[in-house]
């Protein structure tokens, strides 16, 4: 019996592991979006990456998810120019949410479509740290493919997934527009409306209200943190709200549930 108890646990950890270098390199691809997105460059063509400072070719065993960025010290092999920090911890991001969704969903459909969604979110998030866009290309089509996926999903019905969408997109959309009328100035941008509703088509309603609840919160934190951090320096650049709704999604994911019946716990008498 102790034997089997330990094959068994050598086999699941196994599986997480393997998981996460899948992740790891799901996270070198998301860093390609990331970075050629913005830029209307094409995912697929050129295959093989470049430097950004000295246009070189990069070897494919300098691309190695986290070990190449270790084995370079941090520095391209032809320039020795500094390769960010965000590169491998967007891969080691993207490993972790796997064994996270491995974790709470197993080997599943369901659990299949949310590290996708999730991995969608995670290009969304630096684009928008980036730019401050975020780009029609992941929503737009999202939305539909987000609606067509929570069919299938135990927990959703189509109903959830259109009133997720209204909520979601609506939401925001009376939002920005009452800001606009109060300041004369827009101050709800069209992408996050869009990232809301593709939210909503997913994880419905009660999705939606988690998102908005958590996102805002950390919004506001983070607004606090930047507005002490920053009191004597100019500092006029818009934070993206983008982030937080992602982070407020993928709270929903993993804890949605408990987050919704801790809340009417102590709300009703």
């Amino acid at each position: 019996m102790e034997y089997l108890y330990i094959n068994t646990l050598v086999y699941t950890h196994l599986i997480e592991v393997i998981i996460f270098i899948f992740g790891i390199c799901i996270g070198s691809f998301l860093n390609v979006c990331i970075y050629r997105l913005p830029i209307s460059k094409s995912l697929i063509n050129p295959l093989y990456s470049v430097c950004p400072n000295c246009n070189k070719t990069i070897k494919f065993y300098d691309n190695i998810p986290i070990f190449g960025y270790l084995f370079l010290m941090g520095r391209c092999r032809n320039c020795n120019q500094l390769i960010s920090l965000r590169y491998p911890m967007i891969e080691i991001i993207s490993g972790l949410f796997a064994v996270c969704v491995l974790l709470k969903f197993g080997l599943t459909y369901q659990g299949i479509v949310y590290y996708i969604f999730i991995t969608t979110l995670i290009i969304i998030t630096f684009i928008d740290i980036d730019y401050q866009i975020i780009p029609d290309i992941l929503t737009l089509p999202g939305i539909p493919i987000c609606f067509f996926c929570a069919l299938f999903l135990p927990t959703m019905s189509y109903k959830d997934s259109l009133i997720g969408i209204l909520s979601g997109a609506g939401s925001l959309y009376l939002i920005g527009w009452i800001y606009y009328m109060v300041k004369n100035k827009i101050g709800m941008g069209g992408g996050d409306i869009k990232l809301l509703g593709m939210i909503g088509a997913l994880v419905g309603y009660k999705g939606v209200f988690v998102t908005i609840f958590v996102g805002s919160f950390l919004g506001t934190l983070s607004g606090i943190i930047i507005i002490l951090y920053t009191r004597n320096l100019k500092m006029n650049r818009p934070i993206p709200f983008g982030p937080f709704l992602s982070l407020g999604a993928m709270t929903y994911i993993f804890w949605g549930e408990r987050l919704i019946n801790w809340y009417w716990y102590y709300q009703i008498p």
